[in-house]
């Protein structure tokens, strides 16, 4: 890196905070100075500026842009209507992107949010629990693209009878004598279920963590109770865990459905969305700097958007109704 980009990095880097300072003298000053500014009413609101300007900037801004150029053509100088929409609903490619991301959202969700609250219970009875934890928690230490790889290698396949490099095939064809080496990331029929089981690996710790506090909130006495009165297990978890903790498990379910329809980082490193794995994020990013079809990459940014934002009014208006 040369002198004048560190400088030029640095700069970048004290900018802000010399420009709050000076923002906090400059309004405090005028606030002290001022006839009637410092009432209650207004200090808030100038506090608030910075705030709201950024995300005008950073939000608001990006999102109206996106939505123009959704209904312009391929290098935004027209005027195309609901053309790129149509051909996203249409074409069948961009069908198989949509049913691709509706496969990651019902099974990737279902099976996550599953075995967080199955592994959150288990270990909730063993004595090496902090143990346990740690090591399903572990993936979330590895970055998306780690991850990537790190099951890019574990999938990848050998002709049968040669030596099987990779993991998977080599743990099954030890297991299994007669078992025949599979190209996971290359079969139509299976490449798909070989990333998602990745997305599952890598967030299911995340959904254990959670679930796990809410579990820690219930009351010991109020189990021990229901056991003295001679119910079972599967009793208590059923009508008594499981009540108690649908509102924790609400969050994470969303947690779980927002972040899967941006996924992005394991189809990219994986496939790259080849072989009928392309997903929207994914599809988005090659429509906007391999094809340069900048209205089509912005249509399926509405997409995501459209699809995230009723599932981020539900939890609020959620949380506002337990409030």
């Amino acid at each position: 890196m040369s002198v004048q980009r560190v400088l030029v990095t640095l700069g970048a880097l004290a900018a802000v905070p010399l420009f709050l300072i000076f923002y906090i003298l400059f309004t405090e000053s005028a606030l002290a100075r001022g006839k009637g500014l410092s009432t209650s009413k207004v200090r808030p609101w100038i506090w608030l500026l910075p705030a709201m300007a950024l995300l005008c900037i950073f939000l608001i801004y990006p999102t109206i842009n996106t939505i123009i150029l959704s209904v312009m053509n391929a290098n935004s100088t027209a005027f195309a209507g609901l053309k790129n929409f149509a051909y996203i609903f249409t074409d069948n490619s961009m069908l198989i992107v949509l049913r691709n991301n509706l496969l990651w959202v019902v099974f990737f969700t279902l099976i996550t949010v599953t075995l967080g609250l199955l592994f959150a219970v288990l270990t909730d009875r063993v004595k090496y629990e902090a143990a346990a934890k740690a090591l399903i928690f572990l993936p979330m230490a590895i970055s998306f693209v780690a991850a990537g790889v790190i099951w890019k290698f574990m999938y990848e396949y050998k002709p049968a009878g040669t030596t099987q490099i990779g993991t998977v095939n080599a743990v099954l064809t030890g297991i299994f004598p007669g078992f025949q080496p599979q190209a996971w990331l290359f079969n139509k029929s299976q490449n798909n279920w070989a990333l998602i089981i990745v997305g599952i690996w890598m967030w299911t710790g995340f959904s254990m963590v959670i679930l796990s506090a809410s579990l820690k909130g219930i009351s010991p006495e109020l189990l021990e109770a229901a056991r003295i009165d001679g119910a079972g297990e599967f009793a208590i978890f059923f009508r008594i865990i499981l009540p108690l903790m649908k509102n924790t498990i609400a969050v994470v379910t969303t947690t779980m459905v927002i972040n899967v329809l941006k996924i992005f980082d394991i189809v990219y490193v994986m496939t790259n969305g080849n072989l009928d794995t392309e997903v929207i994020a994914n599809r988005m990013y090659k429509e906007m700097f391999n094809y340069r079809q900048y209205g089509r990459a912005s249509a399926l940014a509405m997409i995501l958007l459209v699809a995230i934002v009723p599932i981020m009014l539900l939890n609020i208006k959620r949380f506002r109704r337990e409030g």
